[in-house]
């Protein structure tokens, strides 16, 4: 089971008093970016939020909103110093008194002086909401997982489709490798021939020079590793635990393989398999780019 880094997901709550919204967004990142987006009156549960959506979201660049709002009218929690306000004024029009100057924006700095604006502390976080804002979060994040899931089961089937590309091509290889091997036998001792006639060489001596260079050329290994790998990546796929830098690795070796195959083949047919495995194994790299 894979899933993706892209997801969405919105929870809105509405009672008689208090409308509570959370909206979940998820784009894929190598690591977990994460912005949020709060009321003040919840800031001092900023690390908690981040703990509960780095445990369950993991990885991406992830942007969590949470709009409250309420309905009912609170208390004013504002006041007024009103006798250093008349202070503040007095000593002002004095000033300006003395150098002519007008009295437009004397109400303002006087209301904008020190102490003349008192608060009643900041408002306090009551439990029972806090909670109430817990599960919509969470709620939140099971959608966007939900949405993730189903993102996932896209990109298997794209994945799937890329690695039985390859085979094909491994096996068109397959198909071509014994007779490369004797068309490279043959033009080896032809051009022997050519050259030294059919006197003045030790048969046997080319015979086993011609067999050290074929070995150089041999894929079967490569062939079966590559073939390995393959099958690894599928079970990858449907691992319980979605796991995208797995398979980024598992990729890599496949590339390795295919990359080590064209370096050996010496061969114009080969090439053009070689050539669409590449091509298919950089879509698959891609895809990963966005795999959880």
């Amino acid at each position: 089971m894979i899933k993706s880094m892209t997801g969405f997901g919105q929870v809105i709550s509405n009672n008689v008093n208090v409308s509570i919204s959370v909206e979940v967004k998820s784009l894929n990142s190598k690591f977990l970016d994460l912005n949020l987006r709060l009321p003040r009156k919840y800031s001092e549960k900023e690390l908690d939020l981040r703990t509960l959506i780095a445990d369950k979201l993991e990885r991406g660049k992830i942007s969590i909103g949470i709009d409250f709002q309420q309905s009912v009218k609170t208390e004013n929690t504002q006041r007024y110093n009103e006798e250093l306000f008349v202070g503040y004024y007095s000593e002002l029009k004095k000033l300006a008194d003395k150098v002519m100057a007008g009295y437009d924006n004397l109400f303002q700095m006087a209301i904008n002086s020190p102490d003349v604006m008192i608060t009643n502390g900041k408002e306090e976080l009551d439990p029972a909401e806090w909670e109430r804002v817990k599960q919509l979060v969470n709620e939140a994040m099971d959608k966007c997982e939900q949405f993730r899931l189903a993102e996932g089961k896209s990109l298997e089937i794209k994945l799937r489709e890329y690695i039985e590309n390859i085979r094909m091509g491994l096996v068109g290889v397959e198909e071509l490798d014994p007779k490369r091997i004797e068309r490279v036998r043959s033009k080896i001792k032809g051009s022997i021939t050519d050259f030294f006639g059919n006197e003045g060489f030790d048969s046997n001596r080319l015979e086993q020079e011609i067999i050290f260079y074929i070995e150089k050329l041999d894929i079967h290994e490569e062939r079966v590793r590559l073939r390995t790998h393959l099958d690894y990546f599928l079970k990858g796929i449907v691992d319980k635990q979605s796991n995208g830098k797995k398979l980024a690795f598992i990729s890599q070796e496949i590339g390795r393989e295919i990359n080590t195959i064209g370096s050996k083949a010496n061969d114009a047919e080969m090439q053009k398999h070689v050539v669409m495995m590449k091509e298919e194994l950089e879509k698959i790299k891609e895809q990963l780019n966005n795999v959880l």
